[in-house]
């Protein structure tokens, strides 16, 4: 397939590439980012999305699917997901006429919004903190990992911008409840069993929030479940369970766990037990288990994950009695039930390199915040729902310090 074959697709690639970098500095400042910084994100985020596009190109995989089927002309009738992808490839491809460069670097946008929102939250996370923590925070925002599945044609670019945009909406949730909607609703076009445990977590998060009145709590609390109960039944047929009964279920689990298990990057799942599964799907490939430079680049990624999650895990146990800020359940019961539940149904490693930045983000974020610090008396950006501080940050950039509950 040729990356180009007419002056439109090289004036169109170009229109896009500039859309991105007029988005960067457009938009970088409301998450607290700053203008060359953001830039900078944008330009790394592309330099992977070009490295992506080449690997595809002589590879194969699901971009040249979705872009193939985007200009046959047979579209099939519209689902969530996979037919949804083609839908939305389709528009770019077929009526706007931009070739696969083009609609690569329009994935490369989506997927790069959501990199904004995780460097804005572990921004927000590390200040008032010491520099070796601010620059952890930057080697794990260029990770090649995060931005190489986010940048590519199909599913991951939205599945991480709504996960990017889901945790930094988190962060003050009243203010930007319109953001945490897009998210899932973002979520929903692309992965619609995700959206539903991201409402099953707002749903969470409102039950418990101690800074609304109860009528209140009990208000949005039910609106939330009501959401989530209309998302299982379209997330349970996206996934292909059908029956919703607990044998259809347990059918759906073995089912998956046999799925791709040949090949380099499949694994028999099934006798592992559930913790061995959590640690395959989060830190695999490790380093000696590389075949190719691919599987290196992940290897290293996951190593640095895995040093951050031992420390941060170790002081999140120190802390345990600490009171859990309110909207922070919706990054712990989002990312842990996310967690468990795609360790349990996935076999391929490759698929688990790609899907866990849906939820890896929220992790991250909550591993960082609790790290450097010493005491209670030390401070660090505060997850905010039931009440507006001055110190948040806001569109203009600016943020300030506020006390952190572990």
């Amino acid at each position: 397939m040729e990356i180009i074959s007419t002056g439109w697709h090289v004036f169109g690639a170009l229109l896009v590439f500039l859309l991105g970098a007029f988005t960067s500095l457009a938009i970088a400042s409301r998450f607290g980012i700053g203008d060359k910084r953001g830039l900078f994100l944008y330009l790394w985020h592309t330099l992977w999305c070009l490295v992506y596009l080449i690997y595809a190109i002589n590879a194969g995989g699901d971009s040249l699917f979705y872009y193939s089927e985007s200009i046959s002309g047979e579209l099939k009738s519209f689902r969530l997901g996979t037919v949804a992808v083609i839908y939305f490839t389709h528009f770019f491809s077929d009526f706007v006429g931009l070739s696969i460069l083009g609609v690569f670097l329009v994935n490369n946008i989506i997927g790069f919004i959501g990199l904004l929102g995780f460097a804005g939250a572990l921004k927000k996370a590390t200040v008032a903190k010491s520099s070796q923590l601010r620059l952890l925070a930057l080697v794990i925002i260029l990770l090649p990992s995060v931005s190489f599945w986010s940048s590519a044609i199909g599913k991951d670019s939205i599945a991480f911008m709504a996960a990017g945009l889901a945790l930094w909406a988190a962060l003050d949730l009243r203010r930007r409840v319109g953001l945490m909607i897009f998210a899932v609703l973002s979520m929903f076009f692309v992965r619609a069993h995700m959206a539903a445990m991201m409402v099953i977590a707002l749903s969470a998060t409102f039950i418990i929030d101690a800074n609304i009145s109860m009528l209140k709590r009990f208000f949005f609390g039910m609106a939330s479940l009501s959401v989530a109960t209309l998302l299982i039944p379209f997330a349970l047929e996206y996934a292909g369970v059908g029956d919703v009964d607990a044998d259809g279920l347990i059918s759906y689990v073995e089912a998956r766990q046999g799925y791709n298990q040949e090949g380099g990057g499949g694994v028999d799942i099934a006798p592992m037990s559930l913790p061995v599964q959590l640690f395959t799907y989060m830190f695999r490939p490790l380093v000696f288990e590389a075949r190719s430079v691919f599987h290196l680049g992940a290897a290293v990624d996951n190593l640095v994950l895995a040093i951050l999650f031992m420390v941060g895990g170790l002081v999140v146990c120190k802390r345990r009695k600490s009171r859990m800020d309110d909207a922070r359940v919706f990054l712990w019961v989002y990312a842990l039930f996310a967690w468990i539940v795609l360790a349990m149904t996935t076999a391929n490693l490759g698929i688990a390199m790609r899907q866990k930045w849906m939820f890896a983000p929220m992790l991250i974020y909550l591993m960082i915040s609790v790290m450097g610090q010493s005491g209670s008396n030390r401070h660090s950006p505060r997850i905010s729902t039931g009440h507006i501080s001055t110190s948040v940050v806001t569109g203009s950039g600016t943020s300030g310090k506020e006390t952190s509950n572990a």
